[in-house]
């Protein structure tokens, strides 16, 4: 059975793969899937370890929100807190977007 924050969280997530572009959001949905949690987890933990190391040049501190996203689909404890910040990060994209300028076509 699916919990609440689950739930919440993979409706978010879908949201923002319908907005990627379409080998990304393959890409995606293939780490999403039940079967790929063996991927996911090391994965995860490899962006994580990643993100602490961020003063490197190629690793950043991109990877450690990202490494925590793909463990919060197996570990419910995280969640809550990274649906809280994907709800924020949202947020705070669309006010970005409609703050600047239009252009004219």
């Amino acid at each position: 059975m699916v919990g609440k924050d689950e739930a919440r969280l993979n409706r978010q997530l879908d949201r923002i793969q319908q907005e990627l572009p379409v080998g990304l959001s393959r890409c995606i949905r293939w780490l999403r899937e039940p079967s790929s949690r063996w991927v996911r987890i090391p994965a995860g933990i490899t962006l994580i370890v990643g993100g602490i190391f961020s003063i490197l040049p190629v690793l950043g501190l991109w990877m450690l929100p990202l490494g925590l996203l793909l463990l919060a689909q197996d570990m419910p404890f995280l969640q809550r807190p990274i649906r809280r910040g994907l709800l924020w990060a949202e947020r705070r994209w669309v006010r970005w977007k409609r703050s600047r300028p239009r252009q004219a076509s």
